[in-house]
C-alpha cells in the first residue's frame, strides 16, 4: 500500500527560496549566492522518518551512550527523559514550510509518529507501536521503508542507530542522520536539526549530490572505561553538503610535535588558573594533558571538576555539575574540539549541557586545541540542543588557545 502511494506522487510545488533561507537559516552567504531565483519548482518526494527514542539518554548523566538494556534501565531509573523526541520535533518544525512537498512515512509511536502528529504533518505509519523500542524495531521499520522505495530516509539517533540502518539499508537509498545520540563519529549526520531541514530542502530541489559516507561507532564499554576504540563498519549513501554535514571524527595524531603542542597549551592553562575557581574540564587528549601535568587522574572521555589545581570530582554528570555551581565560586569551562568536525559542544560532552553553559556564561569558556586540529577548519560548531544558545554562539568568534600564550580567532557556524 505504501509503495503504491509513493509511486503515484508526481506533482510539483513552488517554494519561495529566499524567504526560507532568510527566515530559517539566518542567510549564510554561501546559500544566498547559490539561490538567485525567487521560486523553484519542487517535485513531491517520499521521506522516511525514524526516531530512536532512547538515543542520547545517557549523555547528560555521563553514561556515554545507551547501547544495551542495562544501561538504558539505569538511565530511566535516574529519571532521564528522551531528548530524541524533542530534537525530532525541532527538525520537523524547521521543515514545516515544505509539508506540501513531502509524502512522509514514519515509524509507529515514539519512533516518528508522535513527533509528526504533534507538528501537524500528514503521514503514513510504518510498523507497530511498542512501549519500549529496540534496534530490531529500527531495522524492521527501515526494511519496510526500503520496500516502500522512499526517496530519502531521515533518522534521529546516534552511531548505534546508524549501524542498525547500515545492516538493512546499506546503499539502497540515501540516508540522513539528525543527531540525537551521544556518539556521532559517522559522516551521515547533519550538524543540528536546522541544518538537517536545509539538507532535506536542498534534496527536494535535486541540488545535492549523493555520496558514500562512513558509518563509524565506538565500543561503549571501552568508552566508559576511558578507552576510545572506534571502528569503520561500512558506508551508506547520504546527501552531500559540506557546510551542513559533519565529517567523520579524526583521531588526534601521536607525534612529538603534537605532544609538545599539547604540553605547551597545558602549561599556559595551568599558569592562568585562578584560586578558588571551579574549572569544568571536558574530555579529550589536550585537556587530559592539563591534568597529567597537575598529576591529577582526569578521565580521558569524561567531564571532571578542578579547584585550586586539584581534582575534586571525577567523571561527573549534568546534575553533579549544576550542584557544584551552587557553591558560589567563579567558574570556567575548558573544552577542546573534535578533530575533523570542529564541534566544541554537543558531541561527547553533553554533561556540559545548555543549562550549565547558561549558568557559567559564554565569556567563561576556554577552548583549547593543537595546531593540527585547527588546521583546515574554517569554523567551529555547536549543537547544545538550545537554538537560542546556539545562535548566541554563532554571533561571536571564539579565541582558541593553540599554543603557549598563542590564540587563534575562529568563528562558529
Amino acid at each position: 500500500m505504501a509503495q503504491r502511494r509513493a509511486k503515484k506522487i508526481h506533482t510539483k510545488q513552488t517554494i519561495n527560496t529566499k524567504t526560507f533561507l532568510q527566515h530559517y537559516f539566518f542567510t549564510p552567504k554561501y546559500f544566498v549566492v547559490n539561490f538567485m531565483s525567487e521560486n523553484k519548482p519542487v517535485k513531491v518526494k517520499t521521506i522516511g522518518f525514524i526516531v530512536n527514542p532512547i538515543a542520547g539518554m545517557g549523555g547528560a548523566i555521563g553514561l556515554k551512550g545507551t547501547d544495551g538494556k542495562a544501561i538504558l534501565d539505569k538511565a530511566i531509573a535516574l529519571g532521564v527523559k528522551s531528548i530524541a523526541s524533542v530534537r525530532a520535533e525541532a527538525f520537523l518544525s524547521e521543515l514545516a514550510p515544505f509539508k506540501h512537498c513531502i509524502c512522509l512515512f514514519v515509524g509507529a509511536g515514539d519512533m516518528g509518529e508522535v513527533a509528526a502528529k504533534n507538528q501537524g504533518y500528514h503521514y503514513t505509519v510504518i510498523g507497530e507501536k511498542h512501549q519500549q523500542t529496540s534496534s530490531e524495531d529500527t531495522k524492521s521499520i527501515a526494511k519496510s521503508m526500503v520496500e516502500a522505495n522512499v526517496d530519502l530516509l531521515v533518522f534521529c539517533g546516534g552511531d548505534g542507530t546508524a549501524r542498525d540502518l547500515l545492516r538493512v539499508v546499506n546503499t539502497k537509498l540515501p540516508v540522513l542522520g539528525m543527531p540525537t545520540g551521544v556518539k556521532m563519529h559517522s559522516a551521515v549526520f547533519a550538524v543540528n536539526p536546522r541544518a538537517a531541514a536545509v539538507v532535506v530542502y536542498k534534496f527536494l530541489l535535486d541540488e545535492l549530490p549523493v555520496r558514500e559516507m562512513e558509518v563509524m561507532d565506538v565500543d561503549e564499554q571501552a568508552f566508559r572505561e576511558g578507552r576510545l576504540s572506534a571502528g569503520l563498519y561500512g558506508y551508506m549513501l547520504s546527501p552531500y553538503e559540506p557546510h551542513l554535514i559533519q565529517v567523520s571524527k579524526l583521531a588526534s595524531p601521536v607525534s612529538e610535535d603534537e605532544v609538545r603542542n599539547q604540553a605547551a597549551i597545558a602549561v599556559y592553562v595551568i599558569e592562568s588558573m585562578q584560586p578558588e575557581t571551579l574549572y569544568i574540564m571536558g574530555p579529550g587528549t589536550t585537556t587530559r594533558t592539563i591534568s597529567d601535568l597537575l598529576d591529577q587522574p582526569k578521565t580521558l572521555l569524561g567531564v571532571d571538576l578542578f579547584v585550586n589545581r586539584q581534582l575534586v570530582e571525577k567523571d561527573v554528570n549534568e546534575e553533579q555539575i549544576l550542584r557544584m555551581l551552587k557553591n558560589g565560586k567563579p567558574v570556567k569551562i575548558i573544552v577542546t574540539l573534535i578533530g575533523g568536525q570542529g564541534f566544541i559542544f554537543g558531541r561527547g560532552n553533553q554533561q556540559i549541557s545548555s543549562k550549565v553553559i547558561w549558568k557559567v556564561g559564554l565569556d567563561n569558556i576556554i577552548v583549547v586545541a593543537t595546531e593540527s586540529k585547527v588546521q583546515g577548519l574554517n569554523s567551529l560548531k555547536v549543537d547544545t540542543g538550545d537554538p537560542v544558545l546556539d545562535t548566541m554562539f554563532k554571533a561571536r568568534k571564539v579565541q582558541v588557545l593553540v599554543d603557549y600564550s598563542r590564540w587563534k580567532e575562529i568563528s562558529i557556524k
